[in-house]
């Protein structure tokens, strides 16, 4: 069974809703500038993940590591923003690990 096309499609829109979750930092007291700059640096493993380049795929798991400890921060330490942090938080583990499963998939897929 080949997992690399769901993988593929699933990273695809988990990229998005995290995406589309950093203007509701707003809602949390965040202001609108640095919601929209936090977006920024996600734009650029999208060539790469929509391509399904195994190298992008591969880096682009390093990239959500600074998402993973800030919504986690922000769970623990932020009252105001814990709905916003958690749906993050959960959004960009699921992204990180949909990559993880893509890595695999195509790992096994190449053999």
């Amino acid at each position: 069974m080949n997992l690399q096309p769901a993988a593929r499609s699933l990273t695809i829109w988990l990229w998005v809703a995290v995406v589309l979750t950093l203007p509701a930092w707003i809602t949390a007291g965040y202001p609108w500038p640095i919601c929209v700059l936090a977006a920024l640096p996600l734009l650029a493993p999208l060539g790469g993940l929509w391509r399904g380049r195994r190298h992008t795929y591969a880096w682009a798991t390093l990239f959500a590591i600074p998402y993973l400890a800030f919504a986690l921060t922000e769970l623990l330490v932020n009252p105001a923003a814990r709905w916003v942090a958690a749906a993050t938080l959960l959004l960009v583990f699921a992204w990180f690990c949909t990559m993880i499963l893509f890595l695999r998939a195509s790992r096994a897929h190449r053999e």
